[in-house]
């Protein structure tokens, strides 16, 4: 799992302000990526491969970054580029 200290440094954000915020990105991001890979989104992400934690990064991301006016069908579609090669044939 992506904690907050991560989410937080890798968006370089210095103050508590948004922590909330932030807790519900990690798990929406994380169930994101595990759905496009199509993963157990139960288990802790550190069981999957290394890149799938770059892309919940990411996804926290562009998510933080655009959350008035989020083009939900870009980020997927980033999603499954970036994951496409991890992705299981079925559940």
């Amino acid at each position: 799992m992506i904690t907050i200290e991560e989410a937080k440094k890798y968006l370089r954000i210095d103050h508590d302000d948004e922590d909330a915020l932030l807790s519900t990105l990690i798990g929406t991001a994380e169930k994101l990526c595990a759905n496009v890979a199509r993963y157990d989104s139960s288990n802790d992400i550190s069981t999957y491969p290394k890149s799938t934690k770059v892309a919940v990064l990411f996804t926290i991301a562009y998510l933080y970054e655009h959350r008035e006016e989020a083009d939900h069908g870009k980020l997927m579609l980033t999603l499954r580029a970036m994951l496409g090669g991890l992705r299981k044939d079925a559940f």
